[in-house]
């Protein structure tokens, strides 16, 4: 069998360690679709594989043990798949047009969450229509609010929820319940003077646990949409390391920006000699302050946001 296999692996397609055999990597942005997909994710695994599905730690499924002259008649089969998911390709009934960019991960979001301070689905989907198809290895996730459950600072961009909580002085009955719960498990930003809460702006993360825990709904969540942007987590086996803040109380508008940006900045200082340079190495590389510089052109930050001059990682 001649199979190319640099190009099946582009079109999402594993080399396995079984000669003329293939997984094929299904994308599912933001991890949330409709459930009448698993139906299109059973034929192939049924029909072409094993019946075996593995489900990824990027929150997508790998089918596998596909025969690789099978791949153009699974490409048809995905299609509607790809389609109702509205993923970017190149040519139609052909498969993913890419397999660099990782799935975009993401916790459940305020969908379901109410510690969640923003739509996670709604943003992933927005950031995979901005970065796919591309062959550069990013790995983007998202999380509402800073319990971080999809592990966001292990990746190249971590995107974490956050709000400036609004306090209406004539619901509060004093009870004191989001003083203390932020004092327990949160930064303790809160504070009793006279009769009030008063919130030490400077020492608040955005987190929402006070807008969680008031029974009398004084606290509300800000209607402007703001994130902590973390950058070049990692495991693998050099150097692994949690992702740092880069930038405080920024907007969705800026976080895609820059991602598309760093991806100017790879293709400028990436190691081609090499099969795959994972970007927090370019980072290492060329210095912080010069990624930095690509990262935030022609970015507009709001006035609240907050960059880091420098980070050690």
């Amino acid at each position: 069998m001649d199979i190319n296999t640099k190009k099946l692996t582009k079109n999402a397609y594993r080399v396995t360690k079984n000669r003329g055999i293939t997984a094929l990597r299904v994308r599912v942005p933001g991890g949330h679709m409709e459930a009448k997909y698993f139906d299109v994710i059973k034929r192939i695994a049924e029909e072409y594989g094993d019946g075996d599905v593995h489900i990824t730690t990027r929150q997508g499924f790998e089918i596998m043990n596909i025969p690789m002259d099978k791949v153009d008649e699974i490409n048809e089969i995905i299609q509607p798949m790809i389609e109702g998911l509205e993923i970017n390709q190149v040519n139609p009934n052909t498969g993913y047009s890419a397999a660099g960019t990782r799935n975009v991960a993401a916790c459940i979001g305020n969908r379901v969450c109410r510690s969640a301070n923003y739509d996670t689905t709604s943003f992933a989907k927005r950031i995979e229509d901005a970065i796919f198809p591309n062959d550069f290895h990013v790995k983007v996730a998202l999380t509402g609010c800073p319990n971080d459950c999809i592990k966001a600072r292990m990746h190249d961009f971590g995107i974490i929820g956050m709000t400036e909580p609004q306090y209406e002085v004539y619901r509060c009955i004093g009870c004191e319940a989001c003083v203390k719960y932020c004092k327990r498990h949160s930064v303790g930003a809160l504070k009793m003077d006279n009769y009030k809460v008063v919130r030490n702006e400077e020492k608040c993360i955005g987190c929402g646990e006070c807008v969680v825990k008031c029974p009398t709904n004084a606290w509300t969540r800000s209607s402007e949409k703001y994130y902590k942007l973390a950058i070049m987590g990692r495991t693998g086996k050099v150097n692994p390391r949690l992702a740092q803040d880069f930038i405080t109380w920024v907007d969705e508008d800026s976080i895609i920006k820059i991602i598309t940006n760093t991806y100017d900045y790879i293709n400028e200082y990436i190691d081609r000699s090499i099969a795959k340079e994972h970007i927090g190495y370019i980072v290492d590389r060329t210095g912080y302050q010069e990624f930095k510089k690509w990262s935030l052109r022609g970015v507009d930050l709001p006035n609240k946001a907050i960059v880091k001059e420098n980070i050690y990682w």
